[in-house]
């Protein structure tokens, strides 16, 4: 088979170039995670909010005040949630890898034993494994990171901090929240509803169609998935917006 090499591959500058294009895209796509689980997250937990109360009173200010307070919560939680969570998995992982420092510093011999053995594990044969890992010790950074990477399975680099991802995920879930809310600001509860469901609806599927771009997924099927997602919430909204004063009052709650 012939190999085929672009010249400006080949080159170092336009190599280091492309390596940085890498990363900004790696970081961009962590930054889009963070704005998908967030919309898709304010549609359909808002959608089974609104859809809830609005089968249980029909008037607008219990769906509005219900919506907006649940809104609220969410993005508190969810922000706070996610700015602790990836505070704490860093600091976690900067633990573990001034572990693996002082054992690089301390135990260069072991060290360099494990990530050969990696090497090994991963392919290459004993002696080119060997050979490969004698050729990383001559730089007890380039050894660490290897160590990091192939043994923990993470990097030395931090990447987007948590008070970023936090933003991102809060902001996003703010404004799809907004979906399921708004016909209610401008309808009676009756007409609002379903324009909720159905507004919902079209920018669920939007989402997945974006989605696609980068899953290189079948953009209508990807669409389709996520449009399940506020299926399921108005059907349950409506299910449990049905029994649950039903079963309040069975419970005595309800006179």
């Amino acid at each position: 088979m012939t190999v085929r090499v672009h010249p400006t591959h080949l080159d170092r500058e336009a190599l280091l170039l492309h390596l940085g294009d890498e990363r900004r895209k790696a970081d961009v796509l962590g930054e889009i995670r963070e704005a998908m689980f967030g919309a898709q997250d304010g549609v359909t937990s808002i959608l089974a909010v609104v859809a809830t109360v609005a089968t249980i009173s029909r008037e607008t200010y219990p769906v509005l005040v219900a919506g907006l307070a649940a809104t609220l919560a969410e993005i508190i939680s969810m922000g706070a949630g996610e700015f602790m969570s990836s505070k704490t998995q860093r600091e976690i992982f900067d633990a573990e890898i001034a572990v693996e420092r002082r054992e690089v510093a301390e135990y260069p011999l072991e060290a360099r034993a494990e990530v050969a053995l990696l090497l090994e594990r991963d392919g290459l044969s004993q002696a080119s494994a060997e050979r490969v890992t004698a050729e990383l010790a001559t730089s007890p950074d380039v050894l660490l990171r290897t160590m990091v990477e192939k043994e923990l399975g993470f990097t030395l680099e931090h990447g987007a901090s948590p008070l970023q991802g936090a933003l991102i995920l809060a902001a996003a879930f703010l404004i799809a929240a907004l979906v399921p809310i708004g016909p209610f600001f401008f309808l009676p509860v009756s007409a609002a509803l379903p324009v909720a469901i159905g507004f919902s609806a079209v920018v669920m599927f939007g989402l997945g169609v974006f989605k696609s771009r980068f899953t290189k997924k079948d953009p209508l099927r990807s669409g389709l998935e996520i449009v399940l997602l506020v299926i399921a919430a108005a059907g349950g909204g409506y299910v449990f917006g049905t029994l649950l004063p039903k079963l309040l009052g069975v419970a005595g709650f309800i006179p």
